[in-house]
C-alpha cells in the first residue's frame, strides 16, 4: 500500500515549540515528506491527548524527542514518522489500519515491530526473556530501522530516567548496559553506545560514576597544556607535509575507565596516563601517509599498530591505530581515518542513511550488519532453545576479534580465544563437521589450538570424521556451537529410535508378541492418544527414559484387545540388549563406578537422560533394583568403540620424581591421563587418584601391571573396587 498524501497543509502556528524544533531538524527531507512528518505529529498528539510522562510533561514530547534523535542521524521520513507513532498502538486507540491508510504499510510495519519490542522485558535471563530477546533480534533482521527506533527510544528514556523509582532505574540501566549498548556497538553506532553506557553507568552505580568523573576532570585539568602542545605539534607537522587534516583530542569515558579497571586490573592512574588523538584526513591513501608523518614526529611503540582499514572490524569500523612515545613520557594513542570512516565509526548503520534494498549499495557497517542479522536468522532456525540462542548471540555482541587468513587469502573475523575448530565452522559447516586437524602458518596443530590475529589457517578434513560432545568445550563461536549441537541432537535421535525399538520389542517379546504383530490402526490410535506424531517419537521417548517399555507394551496389547496377562516369553525375551558404546546420545556411564567394556553391566532408565550404565557390583545397583521397571538388561557387544574413563588409586613412596615416574608408566601403556589429585599425603607415603582413558578392562589391567613394576608403588588398584 502506498502512503496517502495529506490533503491539508499543517498549520505551523498551532504547533508547540518542540514540534517546531523537530521541523528544523528534518529540513533535509523534501517538503512533501516534512508535511507527512508534521501530520504524523498531529495524529500522535491527538492519540496521546491527556497522557503524561512521570515527569509531568505531555506524553507526546517523548516520541517527538525520539524522532529528533533519529533526525540527527538523517534517517528517512518513514522512520521519523514511525518514531512519532511508536507508542500509539500500545497506549492509545489508534489502530494499525489507520496508520497504514494514512502513512503506508511500511510505517505501519515499523510501528508494529517497535510495539512488539516494547512489550519485552530483559531484566533476567530466564527462558521467557530469552524468547523475547530472540524475537527482538529477528525483528531487527526483517527491518533494521525497528532497532534504530528502539535504540533512540531507549536513549531518550535513559536521558530522562530521573523521574523513575530506584528499582526501575536499576533494572532499566542494567538492561541498557547488558543488551542495548552492545547492540548499538555491534551495529557500529559508537556515539549511541557511548552515551547509553555513560547514562547506564550513572544510573546503576551513581557513587562510582561520580568518583571516576571527578578524577577524570581533575586529571584533564592538570594535563590540558600538554594535550594542547601535542595537538599543535601533530597539526603543524601534517600541515608542513601539505596534508589537510583535523586533529582532535580524545577523552576516555567514565564507563570505559571503569570497565578497563575491572577487566584489565589496571589503576586509574595507569589508564589516564595516556594521551588520545584522532586525525581525520581526506582519503584512505592519506591515512597511510599521515601515519608516516606521525611516526616521523614521535617514535611508534612496537607491536601496537593495527590496520582496521585493510581489515575492518565486524561492525564495519575502519581506522588506523598506532601508539607513540610522547614528549611527556606518556604514550600517545592516535586513530587516523577519513571523514567517511569517522561518520561510520560514530553512526554505524545509520551513517549517510538512504534506506537501501538488500541488493543496493551500503556502507561497510550496513553491509556487515546485514551479514550478522542474516546469520542470526540461520542460528535461530537451527536452535530450539531460546537460552541457547541468547548464549550464541552474546558471544557475537561482545567480540574482541582476531583476524585470520584462509589459504585463498580471504579474511575471517572471529572472537578472541577462538580455536581452529571455530575457524573450520566459520569457513563452512561441512568443513567443521569433518575437521580432524589444522595447519596454522604451515605447522600441524590440534583443533583445540587458540588462534591469534594474522595467522594463516588451513583445515584438514576427513570424510569419516564427525563432531563429538567434547567439541562443545573447545569452541567459543555461536555458529560452531549451534552446528555441533544440531549434529549431536540428530545423532541422539537416531540412536534413541534404534535403542527404543530394541527395548520395546524385548518388552513385547516378554508378553508373547512383537512390534510387527501390532496392527497399524492400533498403533496409530495409541500414538494419537499419546499426542505423538510418529512412531519414532515414541521409540525415542522410551530410550530417553520418558516412557517405560513394559508399560507401553501392556498398553499396546490392551489397545489391541488382548489382556497383558502372564508373560509368554519367547527364547529372545531373556536376551540382553548389546551395546557398542557408540550410542553416546542415549547412553551415559555412571560416575560412581565407571563401567568398562568387559565388565558385567546393568542399565537404569533415567527420565530425560536415557540409559545410565552401571557395573553389576556397583553399590548403588541394590537401590536401583528397587525399581525393576526401570532396569534394562544390557551387555557389551564384541565390537566396542572409543575410550572410557576409569579411576586408579595408587599408593606411592613420597619422594621427588614419583609422580613423573607413574605418569610415564601410564603413558607407556597407551593411556591418557585426564586428571590427578593427592588423596592423602604425609612425609613417608602418598595416595594418588588418577582419572584415565582406557579401551577396556584388559587395557586397565595392563596399565596397573606397568604401574606396579615401577618400583615406587606400594599398591595400585581400580577405584572404586
Amino acid at each position: 500500500m502506498t502512503a496517502a498524501t495529506p490533503t491539508a497543509t499543517v498549520d505551523l502556528s498551532a504547533l508547540p515549540p518542540y514540534a517546531l524544533a523537530l521541523k528544523e531538524r528534518i529540513a533535509y527531507l523534501p517538503e512533501a515528506q516534512v508535511e507527512r512528518v508534521l501530520r504524523a505529529f498531529q495524529l500522535g498528539a491527538q492519540a496521546h491527548a491527556g497522557q503524561e510522562r512521570k515527569s509531568g510533561e505531555p506524553y507526546i514530547t517523548h516520541p517527538v524527542a525520539v524522532a529528533g534523535i533519529l533526525a540527527e542521524l538523517g534517517l528517512d521520513a518513514e522512520t521519523i514518522i514511525a518514531a512519532i507513532l511508536h507508542d500509539t498502538l500500545e497506549d492509545t486507540e489508534l489502530s494499525r489500519e489507520t496508520i497504514a491508510e494514512e502513512f503506508g504499510e511500511v510505517v505501519a510495519e515499523l510501528v508494529d515491530g517497535v510495539t512488539k519490542l516494547d512489550k519485552m522485558r530483559f531484566g533476567s535471563r530466564q527462558e521467557a526473556d530469552a524468547e523475547s530477546f530472540r524475537k527482538m533480534l529477528l525483528a531487527m533482521a526483517r527491518d533494521i530501522r525497528v532497532i534504530l527506533i528502539k535504540l533512540a527510544d531507549r536513549l531518550h528514556n535513559m536521558r530522562t530516567l530521573g523521574a523513575k523509582d530506584a528499582d526501575s532505574r536499576h533494572r532499566i540501566a542494567r538492561e541498557t548496559l547488558e543488551i542495548f549498548a552492545p547492540i548499538a556497538q555491534r551495529l557500529g553506532m559508537n556515539k549511541f553506545k557511548a552515551e547509553l553506557q555513560d547514562l547506564g553507568f550513572r544510573a546503576l552505580y551513581p557513587d562510582r560514576y561520580r568518583v571516576i568523573s571527578e578524577r577524570i576532570r581533575a586529571a584533564l585539568g592538570n594535563r590540558r597544556e600538554a594535550m594542547g602542545k601535542i595537538e599543535a605539534a601533530l597539526s603543524a607537522r601534517l600541515a608542513a607535509e601539505h596534508m589537510p587534516a583535523m586533529v582532535v583530542g580524545r577523552i576516555k569515558s567514565p564507563w570505559s575507565i571503569y570497565s578497563k579497571m575491572r577487566g584489565d586490573h589496571k589503576s586509574f592512574a595507569q589508564l589516564m596516563d595516556v594521551y588520545g588523538f584522532r586525525v581525520v584526513v581526506d582519503s584512505a591513501m592519506s591515512c597511510y601517509m599521515a601515519l608516516g608523518v606521525v611516526h616521523a614526529l614521535y617514535k611508534p611503540v612496537d607491536r601496537r599498530f593495527k590496520d582496521f582499514i585493510a581489515i575492518p572490524k565486524a561492525n564495519g569500523y575502519q581506522s588506523l591505530h598506532t601508539v607513540l612515545l610522547g614528549p611527556f613520557g606518556a604514550p600517545i594513542e592516535v586513530q587516523i581515518r577519513t571523514a567517511e570512516m569517522d561518520s561510520v565509526a560514530e553512526r554505524g548503520v545509520a551513517a549517510h542513511w538512504a534506506y537501501k534494498t538488500d541488493s543496493g549499495p551500503a556502507n561497510s557497517a550496513q553491509a556487515r550488519a546485514r551479514e550478522w542479522l542474516s546469520s542470526l536468522v540461520d542460528s535461530s532456525a537451527n536452535t530450539v532453545s531460546s537460552s541457547e540462542f541468547i548464549e550464541n548471540v552474546k558471544i557475537d555482541l561482545f567480540p574482541d576479534e582476531v583476524y585470520l587468513f584462509t589459504p585463498r587469502g580471504d579474511i575471517l573475523s572471529l572472537p578472541r580465544n577462538a580455536t581452529a575448530l571455530d575457524f573450520a565452522y566459520a569457513v563452512h559447516t561441512d568443513v567443521g563437521d569433518h575437521a580432524v586437524a589444522a595447519r596454522v602458518d604451515k605447522k600441524l596443530l590440534p583443533l583445540r589450538t587458540k588462534l591469534e590475529s594474522g595467522q594463516l589457517v588451513e583445515i584438514i578434513t576427513a570424510p569419516s570424521a564427525v563432531p563429538n560432545p567434547a567439541w562443545l568445550e573447545v569452541v567459543v563461536t555461536g555458529k560452531a556451537r549451534t552446528a555441533i549441537r544440531q549434529y549431536l541432537k540428530h545423532l541422539q535421535h537416531e540412536d534413541a529410535v534404534d535403542f527404543g525399538h530394541r527395548m520395546l520389542d524385548r518388552a513385547l517379546d516378554a508378553q508373547g508378541s512383537s512390534l510387527d504383530g501390532i496392527p497399524p490402526a492400533v498403533l496409530d490410535r495409541f500414538l494419537e492418544t499419546s499426542k505423538l506424531k510418529r512412531l519414532e517419537e515414541l521409540l525415542s521417548d522410551i530410550a530417553l527414559g520418558n516412557r517405560m517399555p513394559d508399560v507401553v507394551a501392556s498398553q499396546l496389547l490392551a489397545s489391541r484387545g488382548r489382556k497383558a496377562g502372564k508373560p509368554q516369553a519367547s527364547a529372545h525375551a531373556h536376551e540382553k540388549i548389546r551395546i557398542t558404546g557408540a550410542e553416546r546420545g542415549v547412553l551415559s556411564f555412571a560416575n560412581c563406578c565407571h563401567p568398562l567394556p568387559g565388565d558385567d553391566i546393568i542399565g537404569y532408565l533415567s527420565s530425560g537422560k536415557g540409559i545410565v550404565v552401571h557395573r553389576e557390583e556397583c553399590p548403588n545397583v541394590i537401590e536401583l533394583r528397587k525399581s525393576p521397571e526401570r532396569c534394562v538388561a544390557i551387555e557389551w557387544d564384541r565390537d566396542v568403540q572409543g575410550d572410557y574413563r576409569a579411576e586408579l588409586r595408587i599408593e606411592v613412596i613420597n619422594r621427588p620424581g614419583v609422580l613423573a615416574t607413574v605418569a610415564a608408566a601410564i603413558a607407556a601403556a597407551d593411556s591418557n591421563i585426564e586428571n590427578v589429585e593427592y588423596v592423602e599425603r604425609d612425609a613417608a607415603a602418598a595416595t594418588l587418584l588418577f582419572a584415565l582413558e582406557v579401551k577396556n578392562r584388559k587395557h586397565l589391567a595392563d596399565v596397573i601391571r606397568r604401574v606396579r613394576r615401577t618400583g615406587v608403588v606400594s599398591g595400585a588398584y581400580r577405584y572404586p573396587l
